[in-house]
C-alpha cells in the first residue's frame, strides 16, 4: 500500500512539473516575441518618426528615397477585419442559434462536425477557392469597376474562415447556460423565439463575445488567403472593389525579399498588429469583466416582472 501511496505522489509530482513547464514555456514564448518586435520594431519607428510611420500614405521601401507609411495598409487591414466579422457574425450566430434549439436533434450533430470541418481546411485552399470563384463572382455580376480583387472578396474568403470559431463557442456558450431560464419563461409565456433570443441569448453573451474576439483576432492576423484575392497594392482604400494591402499582407509579401531598413519598416509593421491585437484582449477583459453579473440581474428582473404581472392578473 505504500507503494503505491508512492507512485501516486510521484506521478502527481511529475504532472505538476509537466503543467508549470507548460505554463513557463508558454510566458517565455510570448516574452520573446514581444522582446523581439520591441527591440527591432520600436527603434525603427523612432527613426522615422510616429506619426510619419503610422499615418503616412505611401510605402516605397525599394525608392530612391524610400517611404515608410502604413496609413493605408491599418485602413485596409480595419476593414477587411470589420466586414469579414460582420459576415461571420452574422451567419455564424444564427447558425448557432438555429442549431441550439430550432434544428432537430439528430441533425445538430453531423451539422456542426460538416462546420467543424471547416476550420481544418488550409487557408491556401481558402483562397484558391476565393480566386476561382467568389473573385470572378464580382467582378463579372457585382462590382462596378470590373475589378474582383479588393476588399469585399477579402472579407468574404474570412467570413467563412471564422465561421466555425463563431458557430462553436456560441453554441457551446449557449449550451453551458442553465435550461431552467429557457424553462421559466416558457412557462411565463413567452415563445420559444422569445425565450431564445431574449433570455438564453443575453445569458450567453460573456462566451458569444470571446468567440467574437477570437473571430477577430483570425481575421486580423490571416495572411495567405487574404494575399491570393485582395489584389496587393498598398493604396488608400477607397472601394470595396479595389486593390488593396493589409498589414499582413504587406509583411508576407516583402519578408523574403526585403532588408536593411526596409526590414525593420515590416518589424515595425509586426508591433501594430501586436499592440491592436492587446488593446483588443484588454478591451474584451474590461467588457466581460461585470458582464455576468448584469446579465444575471437583468434576466432576473425580466422573470419577477412577469410573475408579479401574472399575479396582479
Amino acid at each position: 500500500m505504500r507503494n503505491l501511496y508512492g507512485f501516486i505522489n510521484a506521478r502527481e509530482k511529475v504532472m505538476r512539473g509537466v503543467f508549470l513547464f507548460s505554463a513557463i514555456f508558454s510566458i517565455l514564448a510570448l516574452a520573446t516575441i514581444t522582446i523581439f518586435l520591441l527591440v527591432s520594431g520600436v527603434p525603427f519607428i523612432a527613426k522615422t518618426g510616429f506619426a510619419k510611420f503610422l499615418f503616412g500614405s505611401d510605402w516605397a521601401p525599394l525608392a530612391d528615397t524610400p517611404s515608410y507609411g502604413i496609413f493605408p495598409m491599418i485602413v485596409a487591414s480595419l476593414y477587411v477585419t470589420a466586414l469579414s466579422v460582420i459576415i461571420g457574425i452574422g451567419i455564424g450566430l444564427l447558425t448557432a442559434i438555429a442549431l441550439y434549439k430550432f434544428c432537430p436533434k439528430k441533425l445538430v450533430a453531423p451539422i456542426r462536425q460538416m462546420i467543424n470541418l471547416l476550420a481544418g481546411i488550409p487557408s491556401v485552399i481558402f483562397g484558391l477557392f476565393g480566386m476561382t470563384i467568389i473573385v470572378p463572382f464580382i467582378r463579372d455580376y457585382i462590382s462596378p469597376t470590373g475589378v474582383g480583387y479588393g476588399i469585399l472578396s477579402a472579407s468574404l474568403v474570412l467570413g467563412i474562415m471564422i465561421l466555425p470559431t463563431i458557430v462553436s463557442v456560441s453554441l457551446d456558450s449557449l449550451n453551458s447556460v442553465s435550461n431552467t431560464y429557457y424553462e421559466g419563461a416558457l412557462a411565463l409565456g413567452a415563445t420559444k423565439e422569445q425565450a431564445t433570443f431574449k433570455i438564453m441569448l443575453p445569458a450567453a453573451k460573456s462566451g458569444i463575445l470571446a468567440g467574437v474576439v477570437l473571430a477577430i483576432g483570425r481575421a486580423i492576423g490571416e495572411t495567405m488567403a487574404v494575399i491570393m484575392v485582395i489584389g496587393g497594392s498598398p493604396e488608400m482604400p477607397e472601394s470595396l472593389f479595389q486593390s488593396v494591402r493589409t498589414m499582413t499582407a504587406n509583411i508576407a509579401m516583402g519578408a523574403l525579399e526585403l532588408n536593411g531598413d526596409a526590414l525593420s519598416a515590416l518589424i515595425a509593421t509586426g508591433v501594430v498588429l501586436f499592440v491592436f491585437t492587446l488593446i483588443l484582449n484588454v478591451s474584451f477583459s474590461l467588457l466581460k469583466k461585470d458582464n455576468s453579473d448584469k446579465v444575471a440581474d437583468k434576466i432576473a428582473g425580466k422573470i419577477t416582472g412577469k410573475e408579479r404581472r401574472g399575479a396582479k392578473k
